[in-house]
């Protein structure tokens, strides 16, 4: 009893590795196409920042119209320039006070309106089948 092994227990018999099957169509979606930067995930990411900035564009015209043209008012129509509310007068309290509420509101309905384009975006990718699957 030298605490040698006598015999092979359990030795298992050889097994082939193979690599997968090379026969089958690897199936391309829309957001592989995007990560992959080819022409078609071009387009769509292309759509998304046209949207976005056209967006951008709408919210700074409205801040210009808005906001923009009250210093103009002003100067075009001096009166208002007299008139005093609370001890101050109307142009320092819209110009000072009056901008942050349209501000806010115009924050507020970018995001919306961004987070909008964004939900469309993803709602696209997922419901157009892939471009190798459309007829």
């Amino acid at each position: 009893m030298s605490g040698e092994p006598t015999g092979r227990v359990g030795r298992a018999g050889r097994v082939t590795v193979t690599a997968p099957p090379t026969h089958r169509r690897r199936r391309t979606t829309i957001t592989s196409e995007i990560d992959a930067q080819t022409q078609v995930g071009e387009v769509y990411v292309r759509s998304l920042v046209r949207a976005q900035l056209r967006l951008a564009l709408v919210v700074c015209g409205v801040l210009a119209v808005t906001v923009g043209l009250l210093p103009v008012l002003f100067v075009v129509a001096p009166g208002l320039g007299e008139v005093r509310l609370l001890g101050v007068t109307l142009p320092w309290l819209v110009l000072g006070a009056g901008c942050y509420p349209v501000l806010i509101a115009l924050a507020v309905w970018y995001v919306r309106r961004a987070e909008r384009n964004e939900r469309a975006f993803v709602e696209l990718l997922e419901t157009r089948p892939p471009p190798s699957e459309r007829p």
